[in-house]
């Protein structure tokens, strides 16, 4: 018998090369558009720059990297100090480098002009499709700026580190560093979002007596604090007899240069997201500082959260992005039964409808950015902002679980091992449907919006009828909705899951009308709006077989 030597046994063949060195946004004929008609033209070539940059084989390791290594928190130093250090591995940091130096935590306002929420949006969906954890404390960051800017004399001492461009890694007190982070502390064990329940407390110090900017001293506890390695967070804390909570700006380190007494007791051992830190926390009278008005913590803090939720949106639709795209590239170079998946029409009915679903989920979030830069003039914006950005977050991200799952799919038992991006795709895609509240608060929220912006649905409503003359089924969708929004208020309640779901699959139908190819628009409706297509129960890859699906697949990655 013939003996072989080792590595003689087979050849390998029929294996897919790994996606790299492409443009993630010039390959985006979707969000391209969109950064032009929502005037944020100007930021096109920082965004190709940044496309080029971020799928290098060298920035695609570092979302391995982070990911593989994860923070390990030192809660004494070898002289028994209470330190509460946390250690990164150092592709964290060059990612977080990269966010800030393309201004991604704070251009809308730092550089002010028509087209910055745009081109802010644009340029995030673009990291997220890289890596997901180090979004977490940039987003925080983000969303604290508009409130920490209702405090003129803190804010004075902030700003200018919370638009540096530079990343900061060092733990000391932020007078002596050149950038700042910033988190946000809401979650308590017994109440998760439910923050009306929360226990900490915060008591008044000084001569002054309290009051918005005193100084106060925090004891209690926060059950999911992320980026506990943040310059400073944002808390909800009781004072005094107030029946609702206060919101607090509670440094890393107290005044005198001292760590705060914020003890962190245990990172999470997270499903997805790990690269990035969260943690319980224990207040042990911590040092802080009055946000707004006592007793007014949840409006304080709820602008914050509205930005928050956007961002929850374009990450999920940045992992759609992502694992459409590996799907696809996949699928043109794997061959089955005798051809490449991609030249089978099943196959492209899949990609063809994943492609549906994502750029629907694109044009839908850079829509609500217009929205957030323009939410003080028209009605309509206002609708965009407060009824549509709860519904989007509620279903975009649902989506984004089934979606990554289907895409992983494509690739076989490849897309299941942890050598290749779909299995962390797959991690992540919970965590934004769970985050900044779960599925069943936003649509409650997206009743109450509508029920206190009354003016806003009814503009918004007008927009979406006259957007859908011509498109019979889309037009009964509307009429569907409005049917359903007339029910009893227990009714509407029970049903609040499917009108939130009717409201973005609208919003989408009706934005892709506007801005898409006609048979993308046509595909969308026929398969999500129309009479008995199942749009609750159905799975990717059940498009009519009359559809030109290899077009819409070109059009979502040109080969």
């Amino acid at each position: 018998m013939e003996r072989h030597g080792p590595g003689t046994t087979h050849d390998v063949t029929n294996q897919v090369p790994p996606l790299a060195n492409y443009n993630l946004f010039a390959s985006d004929a979707a969000l391209a558009a969109a950064l032009e008609r929502d005037g944020a033209a100007w930021h096109r070539e920082a965004l190709l720059r940044h496309g080029a940059a971020l799928t290098t084989p060298e920035t695609l390791a570092l979302a391995d990297l982070a990911n593989r290594h994860t923070p390990e928190l030192f809660t004494y130093s070898p002289r028994g100090e209470r330190i509460d250090a946390l250690e990164f591995h150092p592709a964290w940091h060059s990612l977080l480098s990269l966010l800030r130096r393309e201004g991604l935590h704070a251009l809308p306002f730092s550089d002010p002009q028509r087209g910055a929420m745009a081109a802010r949006c644009a340029g995030y969906f673009l990291h997220a499709q890289l890596e997901s954890g180090s979004l977490c404390p940039l987003t925080m960051t983000f969303a604290s700026i508009p409130v920490l800017q209702r405090e003129p004399a803190l804010f004075e001492t902030l700003r200018d580190k919370l638009y540096a461009r530079e990343h900061d890694p060092r733990d000391l007190p932020l007078a002596q560093k050149t950038s700042a982070m910033i988190g946000m502390g809401m979650t308590e064990k017994q109440g998760g979002s439910d923050v009306r329940s929360n226990q900490t407390r915060a008591y008044a110090t000084g001569s002054a007596g309290g009051g918005r900017g005193g100084e106060y001293r925090l004891v209690g506890h926060k059950w999911f604090f992320s980026a506990p390695q943040c310059d400073a967070h944002l808390v909800l804390a009781r004072t005094g007899d107030h029946e609702g909570l206060s919101c607090f700006f509670v440094p890393r380190f107290a005044p005198d240069g001292s760590k705060n007494a914020v003890q962190i007791q245990r990172l999470k051992d997270k499903l997805g997201n790990r690269s990035n830190a969260s943690s319980e926390v224990e207040f042990l009278d911590a040092f802080g500082i009055l946000i707004g008005e006592e007793g007014r913590g949840v409006p304080t803090i709820i602008e914050m959260a509205n930005y928050t939720r956007l961002d929850c949106v374009i990450g999920s639709a940045a992992l759609m992005r992502a694992a459409l795209v590996q799907a696809i590239h996949h699928a043109r170079h794997r061959s089955a039964f005798g051809r490449h998946l991609a030249e089978q029409p099943l196959m492209r009915n899949v990609l063809a409808d994943l492609a549906l679903e994502s750029e629907a989920a694109t044009v839908l979030f850079m829509r609500l950015a217009r929205a957030f830069e323009d939410a003080a003039s028209a009605p309509e914006e206002r609708a965009w902002r407060r009824i549509v950005t709860p519904a989007a977050k509620y279903w975009v991200c649902k989506r984004t679980l089934e979606f990554t799952g289907e895409a992983m799919e494509v690739w076989g038992g490849n897309g299941y091992v942890e050598e290749g991006p779909m299995a962390r795709f797959y991690r992540e895609a919970p965590v934004n449907s769970i985050w900044e509240g779960s599925g069943n608060v936003m649509c409650l929220d997206v009743l109450r919006a509508m029920e206190r912006e009354a003016d806003a649905a009814q503009a918004l409503f007008a927009a979406w009828r006259a957007d859908a003359q011509g498109h019979p089924a889309l037009t009964a969708a509307l009429e569907r909705l409005a049917a359903t929004l007339k029910a009893a208020p227990e009714t509407r309640e029970a049903s609040a899951r499917r009108i939130a779901q009717q409201i973005v699959l609208t919003a989408q139908a009706t934005l892709l009308v506007r801005y898409a190819p006609t048979a993308v628009a046509d595909a969308f409706i026929a398969t999500r709006l129309a009479d008995g297509c199942g749009e609750s129960g159905r799975v990717y890859g059940t498009l009519p077989a009359t559809f030109d699906h290899a077009a819409i697949i070109e059009r979502a990655f040109p080969a």
